[in-house]
């Protein structure tokens, strides 16, 4: 009895495990299972989706695309003995060595060379070759050449080989301009050749967004011209030109020099790809005394009329002289001249009149040490310590520019908010995502209002004062009312300052009274002056001259 009832459990136990490794099979791993018998029998090929372009303001094209091929071989077919190996590696640009390599890989399909052009592929093609084929890989055309191109960003692959976007706008919204591939699934024989009766299923690939930016192709031009002409003429090491309409934080133009070639990135260094002006920082200098003076004027710790009682020479704080730019004092002066005459002691009299836990306060309100938003990938910001780790020469050093750090899109920015009756703007590039029967509008955005709109108004003749007053006057376009400041600020290197070393800005708006643009210029280590009021200031006054022509803005008086 007890044989039979051993081999019964032994049946039923067998019996058990059959069960449970079709339950395996058919359950846990089926979708695999599927997928791989679907391989073994179908043959993939990915259609590639097309990126959105980047238009203009206008809706012209600034990135767009263009036919490209990827050239790829069937190896079962290729004919090795007789194949033009020496003609294709020329045509493909691929050394020898390496495409004989592709050519001998145990596979039935391999990639030869992608964003391959069409006359390159028209004269493959009259070599009938046999076992190479196309499929269509379009590559990025930029009707502009290289203009914008910290703007735009560059698409290279991902460690997949898929076309990605990188910095800029192509990195920023990659995920809506990338679109979504198709793919073409088709029964194959042993060999891996399509069978032409078998199974055929398609999926067509859906196209990726076409963004609508803000930028006004004119003004690009404008900024990009005059940026290389005053890098050339005051022999700048690099410069950087952002407009912007403070009205609503939208962006005009944004230029750097140096720049590179989005079509050609992988022939420059890594360190052009990051857009300085939202990756870099900088000490802002005097531009800052704008900011710490709205504060000051907002709180009534001063008005325009007040005057400095420690003008009169060098200032003492926890042990530092401060003095100022150029070794000259204005005893008891008002606030409008401190500004004028770029006075840091009478700004040291300004920050210890505000203090630190209000100045810090305002910083932060204006958005400083703080990222901005703007949509594009590579923004970072400095930090701001908290105030409570502050000391007293931080306060005095801060109220004329100096151990802050500041990027230029949080400069342009705060100062855009003085501009805008005291409101700060979120900025931005892309005004509108476009998809094939859809559209998504992104609006402008106010962050909060930084100071009142009569403290901004107060200002703002402060500002206009200093530019008809102040050291940059030569330049300033005849019967225009702008509201500016010059800014000259040594470069930090080790923990000390570089005397010969200077990053040059000026920052302000036009007209004055309405402003149609704000617009800051940063040039750094300029050569033929160190000071902002002989090289950004005349820098920012000829592009401002072009654009009020283009604006058809005429003089006030």
């Amino acid at each position: 009895m007890w044989r039979v009832r051993f081999v019964t459990a032994s049946i039923l136990f067998f019996l058990s495990l059959i069960i449970l490794r079709l339950f395996y099979w058919q359950v846990v791993v089926s979708e695999k299972l599927i997928v791989a018998a679907e391989q073994q029998h179908f043959l993939t090929t990915e259609i590639p989706a097309l990126r959105g372009e980047f238009l203009a303001s206008d809706g012209f094209p600034f990135v767009t695309n263009q036919p490209a091929y990827l050239v790829y071989a069937m190896l079962p077919d290729v004919d090795k003995i007789s194949l033009p190996l020496d003609t294709l590696s020329s045509l493909l640009t691929v050394d020898e060595a390496t495409l004989s390599a592709r050519l001998s890989a145990d596979l039935v399909w391999v990639p030869l060379k992608r964003k391959v052009e069409d006359e390159v592929k028209q004269q493959i093609e009259t070599m009938d070759i046999s076992g190479i084929g196309f499929e269509r890989d379009d590559r990025r055309f930029y009707p502009e050449g290289s203009m914008a191109a910290h703007l735009f960003g560059f698409v290279g692959s991902d460690i997949n080989g898929k076309d990605t976007g990188y910095f800029g706008l192509e990195g920023y919204y990659d995920g809506y301009i990338k679109g979504v591939p198709g793919k073409v699934r088709q029964e194959k024989d042993a060999l891996g050749r399509p069978i032409l009766v078998g199974e055929y299923r398609p999926e067509e690939a859906q196209d990726g967004s076409s963004l609508l930016l803000t930028l006004d192709r004119t003004v690009q031009f404008i900024v990009e011209k005059k940026l290389r002409e005053g890098i050339e003429k005051y022999g700048a090491k690099a410069g950087s030109v952002i407009v912007m309409d403070p009205k609503n934080g939208a962006i005009l133009a944004m230029a750097n020099v140096p720049s590179y070639e989005p079509n050609r990135w992988e022939e420059y260094t890594k360190d052009l790809y990051k857009n300085p002006v939202v990756a870099n920082s900088y000490e802002p200098g005097s531009t800052f005394k704008v900011l710490i003076m709205a504060a000051a004027l907002n709180e009534k710790k001063v008005q325009p009329e007040t005057r400095c009682d420690i003008c009169t020479g060098p200032v003492q704080v926890s042990g530092y002289q401060i003095r100022t730019w150029n070794n000259k004092y204005f005893p008891d002066s008002t606030m409008t001249e401190v500004l004028q005459h770029s006075d840091n002691v009478g700004m040291v009299f300004v920050g210890q009149k505000l203090g630190e836990k209000k100045l810090y306060s305002y910083l932060k309100n204006f958005g400083i040490g703080e990222k901005t938003g703007i949509d594009l990938e590579e923004e970072t910001t400095p930090t701001l310590r908290p105030w409570e780790e502050w000391k007293e020469i931080d306060l005095a050093t801060t109220s004329f520019g100096q151990g802050v750090a500041v990027t230029p899109i949080q400069m342009i920015r705060a100062v855009s908010a003085i501009a805008n009756g005291g409101k700060l703007m979120k900025p931005y590039l892309v005004k509108k995502i476009v998809s094939p029967g859809n559209e998504i509008s992104i609006e402008s955005k106010m962050i909060h209002q930084v100071v009142k709109p009569e403290t901004a108004k107060i200002l703002t003749e402060m500002m206009i004062n200093a530019v008809d007053n102040g050291e940059a006057r030569f330049a300033k376009p005849k019967g225009f009312r702008i509201a500016g400041k010059t800014g000259t600020a040594q470069i930090p290197l080790g923990g000390t300052y570089q005397d010969d070393k200077t990053i040059a800005s000026f920052v302000g708006f036009a007209p004055a009274d309405n402003p149609k643009f704000s617009m800051l210029v940063v040039l750094t280590e300029p050569s033929s002056s160190p000071w902002g009021s002989e090289t950004a200031a005349p820098l920012f006054f000829s592009i401002a001259k072009e654009l009020f022509q283009y604006y058809t803005i005429a003089p006030s008086n």
